[in-house]
């Protein structure tokens, strides 16, 4: 193993966690404050994807970063980006477990509806809205993204 697969995840490990420990501070910080801090993520990122890791996992990890640095901290530019997937992971919950429990389902048809009706429900959660408020809107032909 060389330096570069030594040093390639740990040094992205510290940076994705100075880039959280910014995004949690980031009301008590000034405009300009986040701006150098988002200036010097960017180009620790730059310095860290120059590494050249020889493994087949760093090869991969660069790669995958090297194509979406562009948005990798997206979250330090915009307080309503999460830094983290956790709201996606919880959308898929309650499938998750409804398919463990009921050990899957017995059509294709079923499969589709549940997974139709979970996406119109939690789409309408984010935007404030019931889950039956959520149906109607859809049944109506009303977009869930634009405003009613």
């Amino acid at each position: 193993m060389d330096a570069g697969d030594r040093v390639f995840a740990p040094e992205m490990k510290a940076l994705f966690k100075r880039a959280l420990a910014i995004h949690h501070r980031r009301a008590q910080l000034a405009d300009s404050t986040r701006y150098q801090y988002r200036l010097d993520i960017k180009r620790q990122l730059r310095r860290i994807l120059n590494l050249e890791p020889d493994q087949a996992d760093g090869i991969r990890l660069k790669k995958r970063y090297e194509g979406i640095q562009e948005n990798l901290f997206l979250f330090l530019e915009d307080a309503a980006i999460s830094p983290t997937n956790n709201s996606s992971e919880q959308a898929i919950r309650m499938s998750t477990i409804f398919r463990k429990v009921t050990n899957g389902f017995r059509s294709d048809w079923g499969k589709d509806l549940f997974a139709a009706v979970r996406s119109v429900v939690n789409t309408g959660k984010r935007q404030g809205l019931s889950a039956l408020q959520s149906i109607q809107m859809a049944l109506s032909g009303r977009s869930l993204f634009q405003p009613g």
